[in-house]
């Protein structure tokens, strides 16, 4: 059976010049590691001459290759890890990106079988299986080529596969590769690599390794993008003048050309309304774009509920807590959207829950204004929803102050800075959606009925302490509800914030916290634009033909088949009345968050910005 090997013979020439069976080359390998193991290593040295073979190399080379690693995948219980390093360093070394289908295959059952051979293997194996989620550096350049597309699929289609042999194989490795895949993503500076390496979570995440490993993948993308979101400081969002505060520069009107110089945030366009190169915000971006194809893809699958547990988790753990988050928090807004009556009343019933019972006061105040935003946007969200947190909201503000009657109300922006931020959040959700109750008869007598006067004059005086230019736009609407009435000493003279305001939110600015402004993300905006509320659509109280906005000023795409308003008649319907083409995608506009009307004696219009700075991140 054994084939004599001479000593002035090497393997490689053995192997070469013979016509051997494929259980001969077998036992050529089996003698080249025993013979390490008694401290003859030349033929051993030529076997890891095999594995180092160069991709380049010539044809007869690498088909001896893929010789040379099937008949290892035969012998892995001669492999000894402590004599057999250097050949275990080779192997482990390997790049299935530099190679054809047929080395692919050859180095995929080698990986198999020295994982099921040696348990002290298992954890090598697997890292280097991970390892080949992204391409080598040399082949970054290529990634859009063809050829390279192709290559990708055939190397991830065998790494997961391998992965899930290896599971089978070893119950126990899920959980190892729970620690390594995360520790393993790529650094936040190459943009390219960690798009392919989250492609490559998502999709374990959604194969049959998901139901052990899912959760991880999930919690694990969510704190990149939150890792990227706060790398983009709001000066990097302003525009040049850096002397305006952040909701005092004005969103110019956009110039005629403003579609085809990027207005909506392109990714290599110039000019004032254009990312500009902002490297950390392009690969956020991206990343945004894979979460809402997964999500989407969940949704079709009928699997959305579950992983939604993940995602509203880590959104309470990491999200929640980030006060400088700007963009991830669009992936939950995104999976509400899909399921808006599982998901997205069960995310609005958690941050209900964390403001009215929670104990951080930070915490609370971010969940409100989450909640406030939240309902404010959501083109989704049926009215029902809206109207019955409003009035849990009002009586939580009511009761906050009954607990102060009879005792001295002090102005204190800092103890009852979670009042402060339940009452903005009231009149905020109404600077929205006040009109759309009023509208319906139901709704208007509910809003009549809540206390809100009794709130807004009671000593604490959340009128003098919230937002001036929530205030004002609140004020204004609801004197022309007829919902309470407005003094001349809240006319603000153009404030957009006080030095109470200021007190209640702290040095994170909560007080100046709308977690789902427009998103200026380019690419993932498509997801969000059709289930967005701008408040360029949104019609006020005070509006009237003559002088507020007209029906023409209206989006045309908010007008459904019947001629009605497609906000209006949404927010009025239960779900189940819905039509289906009321979400369809609208004309994106920026003209957002200007809480004054065209015409306004109170503030000056005030939108968010529409760009961002290039990044100083390497490249």
């Amino acid at each position: 059976m054994g084939v004599e090997l001479a000593n002035t013979n090497s393997a490689i020439t053995v192997m070469e010049n013979h016509d051997f069976s494929d259980s001969e080359i077998v036992s050529i390998v089996r003698h080249s590691l025993k013979s390490a193991l008694e401290g003859d290593s030349n033929h051993y040295n030529q076997l890891i001459g095999i594995m180092n073979s160069s991709h380049r190399a010539a044809p007869d080379d690498i088909a001896l290759l893929a010789t040379g690693l099937k008949a290892l995948s035969k012998t892995v219980f001669y492999v000894d890890i402590t004599h057999h390093g250097m050949l275990l360093s080779a192997v482990f070394g390997m790049s299935l990106w530099n190679y054809g289908p047929d080395v692919m295959d050859a180095i995929v059952e080698l990986i198999i079988a020295l994982a099921a051979s040696c348990g002290d293997l298992v954890d090598s194996c697997l890292q280097m299986l991970v390892g080949n989620f992204i391409p080598p550096v040399s082949l970054l350049h290529s990634l859009s080529q063809p050829w390279c597309i192709e290559r990708k699929q055939q190397v991830l289609e065998r790494v997961h596969s391998a992965l899930i042999n290896i599971a089978d194989l070893i119950p126990v490795s899920p959980l190892m590769l729970e620690h390594i895949i995360p520790l393993r993503m790529p650094h936040l500076s190459k943009e390219a690599l960690t798009v392919i390496y989250v492609e490559n979570m998502l999709k374990i995440e959604s194969n049959v390794l998901g139901s052990l490993v899912g959760s991880t993948m999930i919690v694990a993308v969510v704190d990149r993008l939150v890792d990227l979101d706060v790398e983009i400081g709001w000066d990097e969002i302003l525009q040049d003048d850096s002397s305006k505060g952040i909701f005092e520069m004005e969103l110019e009107e956009a110039p005629e050309d403003a579609k085809d110089v990027g207005f909506e945030l392109g990714k290599a366009t110039s000019g004032p309304y254009s990312l500009g190169g902002n490297v950390v915000a392009e690969l956020l971006d991206n990343l945004m774009v894979l979460m809402c194809e997964h999500l989407k893809s969940c949704a079709d699958a009928g699997r959305l509920s579950k992983v939604f547990d993940t995602l509203l988790d880590s959104f309470r753990i990491t999200v929640l807590k980030a006060y400088k988050s700007k963009f991830a928090q669009f992936v939950v807004f995104y999976a509400c959207s899909l399921d808006p009556e599982h998901c997205g009343l069960r995310f609005a019933n958690m941050l209900e829950d964390i403001f009215m019972h929670g104990t951080d006061p930070l915490t609370r105040m971010s969940a409100v204004s989450y909640l406030a935003s939240y309902l404010s946007r959501g083109r989704f969200i049926p009215s029902s929803l809206v109207a019955g947190t409003l009035k849990r909201l009002v009586d939580w503000c009511l009761k906050y102050c009954q607990s102060r009657d009879g005792k001295e109300a002090i102005v204190d922006p800092e103890v009852h800075r979670v009042f402060y931020s339940g009452c903005q959040a009231v009149m905020y959700l109404l600077c929205f959606r006040m009109r759309l109750m009023v509208d319906v008869s139901h709704l208007k007598s509910l809003l009549h009925s809540m206390p809100l006067e009794r709130i807004l004059r009671h000593p604490l005086n959340p009128l003098k302490v919230c937002l001036p230019s929530i205030v004002s736009e609140f004020l204004q609407q609801a004197k022309a509800a007829h919902l309470c009435t407005v003094s001349d000493e809240f006319i603000f003279n153009n404030l957009l914030e006080s030095d109470l305001s200021k007190a209640y939110g702290g040095i994170e600015r909560l007080d100046m916290f709308f977690p789902f402004d427009p998103c200026l993300l380019k690419d993932c905006d498509r997801f969000i634009r059709p289930n967005f509320v701008y408040w360029s659509m949104v019609k006020a109280t005070y509006d009237d033909d003559e002088d507020g906005l007209s029906d023409d000023d209206i989006d045309e795409d908010f007008v459904d088949v019947k001629g009605e308003h497609a906000l209006d008649v949404d927010m009025g319907r239960s779900f189940d009345d819905r039509e289906p083409d009321l979400v369809d995608e609208c004309v994106y506009s920026l003209n957002n968050m200007s809480f004054t009307p065209k015409s306004s004696n109170f503030l000056s219009p005030m939108r968010m910005p529409a760009m961002l700075r290039p990044s100083t991140s390497p490249p």
